[in-house]
């Protein structure tokens, strides 16, 4: 059993998570602010996911000259816990980070449901250099189907760049089809 040398360094840790929720984290950048060496940013990271607060997303790639293949996001489990994290218990009508709530919750719905249902499911987040990017994207038996999550106006249709190279399988989720892709 590991102890942990610098336990308020956790709460900081998840701070810094909550304020970057659905963007890409630079790992230098997490090191760096809390002043850890990278060997124990990792091991808290772990231990967060091993414990059920916070999940990661690693980018998708098969073109590494083009699209981004070693960044990663987090997620939380909980958008209370984030929220909280914050200081933000604000009403969704009063928040500028309504997209990230979002996606978030969506997100985290989506792979609980994948983990009650036991299926197994390889899930991504997707970009390029140029800057089309994707929120989710699920792999079952290297099919590829990508999705896009908005509260408020709907994307109509995948970025050019990932339909030349993985296909048209693509949905937005919005507020308003959203039930069935979580339940």
């Amino acid at each position: 059993m590991e102890t942990i040398r610098y336990p308020m360094k956790i709460r900081d840790l998840l701070r810094q998570l909550a304020f970057q929720v659905g963007a890409q984290v630079s790992m230098n950048e997490l090191c760096n602010s809390l002043k850890l060496n990278r060997e124990t940013v990792e091991r808290y990271l772990f231990l967060l996911e091993q414990s059920f607060i916070i999940f990661r997303m690693n980018a998708f790639s098969r073109n590494p000259r083009n699209e981004v293949s070693k960044s990663q996001k987090f997620y939380f489990y909980d958008n209370g816990i984030r929220n909280m994290l914050i200081d933000n218990l604000s009403g969704m009508e009063s928040r500028n980070d309504v997209g990230a709530l979002w996606e978030g919750f969506i997100i985290a719905e989506r792979k609980k449901k994948l983990l009650y249902e036991q299926k197994h499911v390889n899930t991504y987040f997707w970009r390029t250099y140029a800057g089309a990017e994707l929120d989710f994207v699920e792999e079952v038996n290297n099919n590829m189907t990508a999705f896009e999550i908005k509260f408020k106006k709907p994307r109509l249709k995948a970025p050019k760049a990932w339909t030349d190279h993985y296909g048209n399988d693509f949905h937005c989720i919005t507020r308003e089809n959203f039930l069935e892709f979580v339940v």
